[in-house]
C-alpha cells in the first residue's frame, strides 16, 4: 500500500474539524464502547471515504459503530452556551459541508454560516470542556521568519537555504527553462479530441484543498472579467474543501471524480487540460513530526497527485506549484506555523528532484516515459505578518484571514490571493505567453 492511501488518525486529525466536521470520533474512555474496535472501525469509515467499497461485513460494522458513537453523543451534556452566542443549526451546516464536497458551490449566505459553525465548533472542542484545548499557541502579527524569496544563498532555515529554486535564486535554473520554454510552445487551443484548433480551448484547473477552491474561485471571478486574459482560456476550479494532499495521491478517490464532473460542466473535455496551479497542505501535519518530516510527507503526496493528474489528463503540460499563505493567526492545529512557512520547502524539493533528472517527474518524451507535467512555481504567497515583503510589500493582516486564521477570509484574504494569481498568469515570463490574448498587455 502507498502513503497515498494508508490511513492515518491522530488527535491533529480530529483537531481539524473545520474542514472535517463530522467525521466519526472515537468516543471518550469513560464511555461505554460496547465492545466495538473503534480503531478499526475508524479504518472502515476512511475506506468508505476514500470510495473504497466494503463488504457487508465491514458495513454493518460500521453501522453499528456510528450507532454507538450516537448513543455516546446524546448521553454526553450539551456545551455550554456562551454569552451572545447565536445557535446553530447542526444539520444545516452539515449539508453545506456536504455540499462544498459535492463539488457546488454556495452562495455568500451559506458560506458565512458554515464559516460560524465551524468556529462555533471549534471553541465546543476546545472550550466547551474540562480538558485542556489541543492547541495553546497565541497568535501572532510575525513569527520573525524570512519569505523564502527573500532569502539568500547564505541564509539557513534549519539546513536549507533561500530562494524559491534554491541557491537563492528565483528563476529557473537554464536547462530546466529551457524545458519550460519547450513544454509552453506545445500549450495552443485544443479541440475535444485534444488536436489543434483554432475554435479550440487551454484549459486551466486547479487541484487542492479548501484554501485552494476558495483562492481559486475568486481569481477565477477576476480572470474571468479581464480584458487581458484569451478568450481561448477556460478556467475550472477543481480543488475541494476537505481533500487535503493524501486524498489527491488515490486515483481512485472522489476528488479526482468531482474534477472530472465540473470539466465536464464546463464544457472542457480531459484533453484540453494543459495547465494546472497545484496548491496542497496536510490536515494537521504536526502528527507527522517536525521539519523536516511533515514536509516530506507533503511532498510524497504532492509528487503522487501530479503523477495522476498527468495520466489523466494527456496534455498537462505545466504545472504551477504555491505554498500556504501566512497562518500565524491560527486558532486550531489545522496548519498552524511554522507548518504553512515550510510547506514551501516541498514545493522546491519536488521541482528541485524533476531538475535534477528525477524519472518519477519525467515531463520529456525523449528521455523516457512521461510521469509528470513540467513543474514551475507559481506565486509564493507567504509573507509575514504584518512585516511587509520586500518584493511588494505583501502583508497578512488578521481580516485577511477567516475566524480559524487558517482559510482566507472571504472578502479581503480571497481577493488578495485571486489578485496575486492574476497578477502572475498575466505577467509572469512563464505563463503569459499562453494566458493573455495576443495584443494585449499583461500589466496590472
Amino acid at each position: 500500500m502507498n502513503r497515498g492511501t494508508r490511513p492515518r488518525w491522530s488527535c491533529a486529525a480530529a483537531a481539524a474539524s473545520a474542514i472535517l466536521l463530522f467525521s466519526l470520533v472515537v468516543p471518550a474512555a469513560d464511555q461505554k464502547q460496547d465492545q466495538i474496535d473503534w480503531a478499526y472501525a475508524q479504518k472502515l469509515y476512511q475506506k468508505s471515504q476514500g470510495g473504497q467499497t466494503l463488504t457487508a461485513e465491514e458495513q454493518a460494522y460500521l453501522d453499528r459503530a456510528k450507532q454507538e458513537r450516537q448513543k455516546a453523543a446524546m448521553s454526553r451534556p450539551a456545551a455550554p452556551t456562551q454569552p451572545g452566542q447565536s445557535d446553530i443549526d447542526w444539520n444545516y451546516a452539515k449539508q453545506l459541508m456536504d455540499k462544498i464536497n459535492s463539488g457546488k458551490t454556495l452562495t455568500a449566505e451559506e458560506r458565512a454560516y458554515l464559516e460560524k459553525a465551524q468556529q462555533e465548533r471549534q471553541k465546543r472542542m476546545t472550550g466547551g470542556s474540562s480538558r485542556p484545548s489541543a492547541f495553546t499557541q497565541p497568535t501572532t502579527t510575525a513569527t520573525g521568519l524570512i519569505p523564502l524569496d527573500q532569502m539568500t544563498d547564505k541564509d539557513k532555515y534549519k539546513g536549507q537555504d533561500g530562494g524559491l529554486y534554491g541557491g537563492g535564486k528565483n528563476e529557473p535554473p537554464e536547462e530546466h527553462q529551457k524545458a519550460a520554454r519547450k513544454e509552453l510552445a506545445r500549450i495552443v487551443p485544443l479541440d475535444a479530441k485534444g488536436n489543434p484548433a483554432a475554435d479550440g480551448k487551454i484549459a486551466l484547473i486547479s487541484i487542492g484543498m479548501s484554501n485552494t477552491t476558495q483562492e481559486f474561485s475568486k481569481f477565477k471571478e477576476l480572470a474571468d472579467k479581464d480584458a487581458a486574459k484569451s478568450p481561448q482560456v477556460t478556467i475550472v476550479d477543481g480543488a475541494q474543501g476537505g481533500q487535503d494532499a493524501a486524498r489527491w495521491s488515490d486515483q481512485d478517490a472522489p476528488a479526482w471524480k468531482v474534477l472530472d464532473q465540473r470539466l465536464q460542466a464546463a464544457g472542457v473535455t480531459l484533453p484540453q487540460v494543459q495547465a494546472a496551479w497545484v496548491k496542497h497542505a496536510r490536515i494537521g501535519p504536526a502528527s507527522y513530526g517536525d521539519f523536516p518530516k511533515h514536509a516530506e510527507e507533503l511532498k510524497d503526496h504532492i509528487l503522487l497527485s501530479l503523477q495522476i493528474a498527468r495520466q489523466r489528463f494527456p496534455n498537462l503540460r505545466v504545472a504551477y506549484l504555491s505554498s500556504r499563505i501566512y497562518a500565524g493567526y491560527a486558532s486550531t492545529q489545522l496548519n498552524p506555523e511554522p507548518y504553512a512557512y515550510e510547506s514551501a520547502f516541498a514545493v522546491r524539493w519536488l521541482i528541485q528532484d524533476q531538475i535534477k533528472g528525477d524519472a518519477k517527474l519525467n515531463c520529456d518524451a525523449s528521455k523516457g516515459q512521461v510521469k509528470a507535467p513540467l513543474l514551475l512555481w507559481g506565486p509564493y504567497l507567504w509573507s509575514d505578518g504584518l512585516t511587509p515583503r520586500k518584493s511588494d510589500g505583501l502583508v497578512w493582516k488578521r481580516d485577511d484571514l477567516a475566524g480559524d486564521g487558517t482559510h482566507p477570509s472571504m472578502t479581503a484574504g480571497r481577493e488578495k490571493v485571486g489578485g496575486l494569481l492574476l497578477t502572475f498568469f498575466k505577467t509572469d515570463p512563464n505563463a503569459k505567453g499562453w494566458f493573455v490574448k495576443p495584443g494585449a498587455t499583461g500589466k496590472p
